[in-house]
């Protein structure tokens, strides 16, 4: 390789890292690519959603610095290089009618106004692949949506001198690829469910199965396949890392390991942009890239 191949990961809120192409980010660091997490909020107004922790007075009140040892820890683990695009977690709205979005929040910022922060973050660290959600913020949260918003602006922007000129952004640069997480996804979530019940387990997944229906969610095209299965288990310690986020005991760890690196033993992406040519399906987010580097 001539040149260090990078990685950058636009999230929305630390833990999002650790449940959203994790293993992938893993594989990546141990070949000697350059991985950067890009977290847009502190995830300030998220739940605590570990009922183990719930209802504990130190946590509710310094949520913020809380989540923010968390996600030093989720990096130290997965052995990457993380930082803040400083904005402050939108929370998710609930209700029927939904409420407003609070005042300051991510969700309500101008795009571009946000998208330049990113922008520097790009042209500071000049990523050849980013990754980020689509449209639909892989579900509807606010902040997921708002990532998606700033990344697609900030991939375009990142080359563009007369949008957002170098002396205030720094150094044109432009990235090559931009693909979406798509990591939740139907194939994987029916491979693992009927290969549980085929031996006999209970599995997970009904629930979000009767959902997909309910919702008549359109399937992603899923245009990557990464295989990582070597590197679940830090996956999963990552994820455990964000500990008012995620129940050790909870959903997200009822499939065995051996089932899931049996069955499903990659992590998957929708390619969204690309400057480079690149043959579909792939096995490689640097596919193009490495031939070029």
């Amino acid at each position: 390789m001539t040149e260090q191949l990078r990685l950058m990961a636009v999230h929305a809120h630390p833990d999002d890292e650790s449940s959203k192409g994790a293993a992938t980010m893993a594989k990546y660091v141990s070949e000697g690519v350059d991985v950067l997490v890009v977290t847009c909020t502190g995830g300030e107004r998220g739940s605590i959603l570990n009922p183990k922790l719930q209802g504990d007075k130190y946590i509710e009140e310094h949520i913020h610095e809380v989540r923010k040892k968390e996600m030093d820890e989720a990096r130290e683990i997965l052995g990457i290089k993380q930082e803040w695009l400083g904005f402050v977690d939108s929370g998710l709205p609930e209700g029927d009618p939904l409420p407003p979005l609070p005042e300051g929040c991510f969700a309500l910022e101008d795009v571009d106004k946000a998208a330049g922060e990113l922008v520097r973050k790009i042209r500071a660290f000049r990523p050849q692949v980013i990754t980020t959600y689509d449209e639909n913020g892989g579900y509807p949260h606010p902040d997921h949506i708002m990532t998606h918003k700033i990344s697609m602006v900030a991939f375009d922007g990142a080359g563009d001198t007369e949008k957002f000129p170098e002396d205030e952004f720094g150094p044109a640069y432009r990235p090559s690829k931009l693909y979406y997480n798509q990591g939740f996804n139907k194939p994987r979530t029916l491979a693992l469910h009927h290969a549980l019940l085929d031996r006999g387990m209970e599995s997970p997944y009904g629930e979000w199965l009767e959902r997909w229906k309910e919702f008549e969610r359109v399937e992603r095209t899923l245009t990557t396949h990464v295989p990582c299965a070597d590197f679940f288990e830090i996956r999963d310690k990552a994820l455990i890392a964000h500990a008012t986020q995620i129940d050790p005991d909870g959903g997200w760890f009822r499939v065995p390991m051996e089932i899931q690196k049996e069955v499903w033993p990659t992590e998957e992406y929708e390619l969204a942009k690309s400057l480079v040519d690149t043959s579909l399906p792939e096995d490689d987010l640097f596919a193009g890239v490495r031939e070029n580097a």
